[in-house]
């Protein structure tokens, strides 16, 4: 029985409708995509523009014959009450809402009709299918959050059962936990993990500190899919030597769609069908593919909710490679929000410099996660969960190759802790500035 696609329907989102309709959208040519995607931006900007007063006010000077004449809209615009930016004849009981992560800072609670969100759903399912996934019949090993209060509680367990997955929590990461989730892993058949990077990381590193290869306990795991997270090279390598299966990484936003998934080929695959995805410089002008820019997404199809020329807060890099039909995303760099900024003025991106600390803080297995913290312009703490403390050497080293990367006379504090704090979502923010908060 199709239990996933029948709770789709009887939420009221048009899979078999949906499903039709990106299978019509793959069999355009490359000839004819780029008058496909024309003629869906010059659509959504009118429909909008005539049914959304939000909309009409806020793009009031639009021609429908000249794209750059479309704003850019930020979640700072959208931060206001739903109702007030909900498309005419469209009602919250009509709708799929939710509420961004906030993980850009900046949360907000957002709506679509509900073809669209069937659409986002055909997409998931297309690009699991990559990786013989099917959601109706494959049994996911879920690492994700969950509400903590019983209505949301119990509510995610109900999804949980429609879409034939068992969850794990990712709040509690400790050995004796992750001993309890392998058990579940030798006695239950499961087809593929999927959830957040940095939980799955600490599986595998759990794994590997026992010599275990996950598809030895659980023959039927086929691949893992990690999500909301950086992936990095080593981690990926980590977790493809302890599952034993092909890693996969997707980038999505809850209030758009996947955005990028990597194909069979290990190239990161924009969602073209139903996004179009633009680079733009601090001017909002389009930059050629190869360089490095703002991430700005069109939802093609959300007629509830305007997201035109949405700055999601991403720094990304779309392939020389790509064309209309098949953009490929080369590089995520980060968010906007995670950069560092330093006592001379010079801009550096979070992740970059985590990485670099990464590299000396995990080379002996000892520190199982950390985070980075910028207090002061040139002050930054870095957290870490450990069997035992850093020693001066490892910290000396830290210290030198923070200041090599970024400059001088920083000010480097470690602090131990026996666990990381994740977020209410159970997502781990790996770098995060705190400039914002205070007077530096």
């Amino acid at each position: 029985m199709n239990l996933f696609d029948l709770s789709l329907r009887l939420n009221g989102f048009p899979i078999k409708k949906a499903r039709q309709t990106i299978d019509g959208i793959q069999k355009i040519s490359e000839l004819e995509f780029d008058n496909y995607v024309s003629i869906k931006k010059k659509e959504i900007v009118a429909y909008h523009l005539k049914h959304n007063p939000f909309y009409k006010s806020f793009a009031k000077d639009v021609n429908l014959n000249d794209w750059n004449s479309v704003p850019v809209m930020t979640k700072r615009d959208l931060q206001q009450p739903l109702l007030n930016r909900l498309s005419e004849g469209f009602s919250e009981k009509e709708i799929y809402i939710n509420k961004t992560s906030g993980s850009s800072g900046d949360p907000f609670i957002f709506a679509k009709d509900k073809f669209c969100h069937a659409l986002t759903w055909s997409i998931i399912q297309d690009r699991f299918s990559w990786f013989n996934i099917d959601f109706n019949t494959s049994k996911q090993a879920r690492f994700y959050g969950i509400p903590l209060e019983k209505k949301g509680y119990y509510k995610e367990r109900i999804k949980d059962l429609f879409s034939n997955r068992y969850r794990f929590s990712v709040f509690d990461l400790s050995d004796d936990a992750l001993e309890k989730c392998l058990k579940k892993f030798a006695k239950t058949p499961f087809d593929y993990v999927n959830g957040y990077t940095s939980s799955i990381v600490q599986f595998a590193k759990f794994l590997h500190r026992k010599n275990l290869v996950l598809n030895t306990i659980c023959p039927t795991l086929k691949a893992c899919f990690v999500t909301s997270e950086m992936l990095f090279k080593d981690d990926k390598e980590l977790m493809e030597t302890q599952f034993g299966v092909p890693i996969i990484n997707e980038y999505g936003a809850s209030e758009l769609d996947i955005i990028a998934f990597q194909n069979p080929k290990d190239k990161w695959q924009v969602t073209s069908e139903t996004l179009l995805v633009e680079i733009l410089d601090e001017n909002n002008q389009v930059l050629p593919h190869g360089e490095e820019g703002r991430v700005v997404i069109t939802s093609l199809y959300n007629k509830a909710h305007p997201f035109i020329r949405y700055d999601i807060g991403d720094i990304g890099i779309l392939s020389k490679e790509s064309n209309l039909k098949k953009p490929v995303l080369e590089k995520l760099i980060g968010r906007t929000n995670d950069m560092a900024e330093l006592p001379s003025g010079k801009k550096a991106a979070g992740l970059t410099f985590y990485y670099i600390t990464k590299s000396i803080i995990e080379d002996d297995g000892n520190v199982k996660e950390f985070v980075i913290e910028q207090l002061k312009k040139d002050t930054f703490k870095i957290i870490y969960a450990s069997e035992k403390a850093i020693s001066d050497t490892k910290t000396e080293t830290i210290k030198t190759e923070m200041e090599n990367y970024l400059e001088k006379g920083l000010n480097i504090i470690f602090e131990r802790r026996k666990n990381i704090t994740r977020s209410k979502s159970g997502k781990l923010k790996q770098f995060t500035s705190l400039l914002n908060r205070s007077n530096n």
